[in-house]
């Protein structure tokens, strides 16, 4: 029987992980300048999480998923999302008490939905995210709006933009809410069966679907920015004012509306403007969630954050043919010849590699040609031959890849020799 990789999932073989490497080198680089921390959650969390947290009218809920039931009957889920669980983790090691305030945390970290396979996109795909929690200031929303930017930023891409909506406070929504239910009831039945059942839940929902998108009533419906009440008006007046003084250009979108229950006042996407990127642009979303602590047992902790998808990063800079330089090289090729060479060339390989050399050698009993070819291929700077006359008088022959030029030397001359160039 022949195995192959699960339907939406993939393999990163040598020849692109590389590139995985470099992009989260970069974003740990920029989560630092910050001061975000890591945090690490488990792959999997109580279902009722999701459910309490996410939201029981959203897709990820109700479509996309991977539940199931642990040797003691408990429901668990892998995880669709990572604002959730860090939140939970928040709440349960009471990092509300902690003395820096708010707490800024990122992770760089697998999720799970069951969703259609487009290019991008994946059933487990592997998610950046940042979230700070324990600030209701407007500038926080704009420090992680910034921080995202910079990651685009900071691996190369230019066709980027931001686009930017409020959500509103509760009594906003409840206002909005009332006006959408209002709107969509005289033509419902029109819409799908998951905007009918949307219609009395979370009206909101509706202006999200993918189904219904260009039906009529969509572009007529009432904007949230309409509803807005004053305190909400001029929080986002402020987070406005904040990215205008810091040079950070964005466009105001009414009907951006993201996919998550939890979210209220900020909501935000980045989203690619290059060109052949695909019908589907944006790279990142996130957005303020004011009650998610206290939806699982936790006290008043307002935050904000958002999820950046490594696929879609990848493929972004790819549109935007950014290339990303790949230090591979090798430092050092030992090519031995005969049995008691191969052994001295092992023992000198070890003692490289413990003085921070990247080496190689053969491991397949080649002739000196194939050896050579090898280390060609690796690009190695330097050649190391040892033979039985090497052997005998503990010397190596020290090859110059790039010059060509080649000498007679010992053991600890080589390293010395090979230290001095890679540092």
């Amino acid at each position: 029987m022949k195995f192959k990789v699960p339907r939406g999932t993939q393999d990163i073989l040598p020849s692109e992980s590389w590139k995985w490497q470099k992009v989260e080198q970069m974003i740990r680089e920029a989560c630092e300048v910050y001061r975000y921390q890591e945090i690490r959650t488990p792959m999997f969390e109580q279902t009722e999480l999701f459910q309490r947290t996410v939201g029981d009218t959203t897709d990820i809920v109700t479509k996309e998923m991977y539940t199931f039931k642990d040797r003691g009957d408990r429901s668990m889920t892998l995880r669709p999302e990572g604002t959730a669980p860090v939140v939970r983790s928040f709440v349960e090691h009471k990092m509300f008490g902690w003395v820096d305030q708010p707490v800024k945390l990122y992770y760089i970290e697998p999720m799970f939905r069951y969703e259609r396979q487009q290019a991008g996109r994946y059933r487990q795909f592997v998610q950046f995210g940042t979230e700070a929690i324990g600030s209701a200031d407007p500038a926080i929303d704009a420090e992680v709006i910034a921080l995202a930017l910079d990651v685009y930023k900071k691996v190369g891409l230019k066709d980027i933009k931001l686009v930017l909506n409020s959500l509103g406070d509760k009594d906003s929504r409840t206002a909005h809410r009332d006006a959408l239910v209002a709107h969509f009831t005289p033509r419902i039945d029109e819409f799908c069966s998951d905007c009918q059942n949307r219609l009395e839940k979370n009206p909101l929902r509706i202006l999200d679907c993918k189904v219904d998108r260009d039906h009529p009533l969509m572009k007529t419906a009432p904007s949230l920015t309409d509803f807005l009440n004053d305190e909400s008006r001029a929080y986002f007046e402020k987070l406005q004012d904040l990215l205008t003084k810091a040079g950070i250009s964005y466009e105001l979108d009414p009907n951006l509306v993201r996919g998550l229950d939890y979210y209220n006042h900020t909501a935000f996407e980045i989203m690619s403007t290059a060109e052949g990127f695909g019908a589907i642009t944006t790279l990142c979303g996130g957005g303020r969630y004011n009650g998610l602590s206290e939806e699982i047992g936790g006290p008043s902790a307002p935050g904000i954050g958002f999820g950046m998808s490594i696929e879609r990063l990848l493929l972004a800079l790819e549109a935007e043919q950014v290339p990303l330089t790949n230090d591979d090289a090798l430092d050092v090729y030992v090519v031995t010849l005969g049995d008691a060479a191969k052994q001295e060339g092992f023992q000198i390989l070890q003692q490289l590699r413990s003085s921070g050399i990247r080496a190689d050698m053969d491991f397949l009993d080649r002739k000196m040609k194939a050896q050579m070819k090898s280390a060609d291929r690796l690009q190695a700077k330097w050649v190391t031959v040892i033979g039985e006359e090497e052997v005998e008088q503990q010397i190596v022959q020290l090859k110059n890849m790039a010059e060509g030029s080649q000498q007679s030397v010992s053991v600890e001359k080589l390293i010395e020799i090979i230290q001095a160039e890679v540092n």
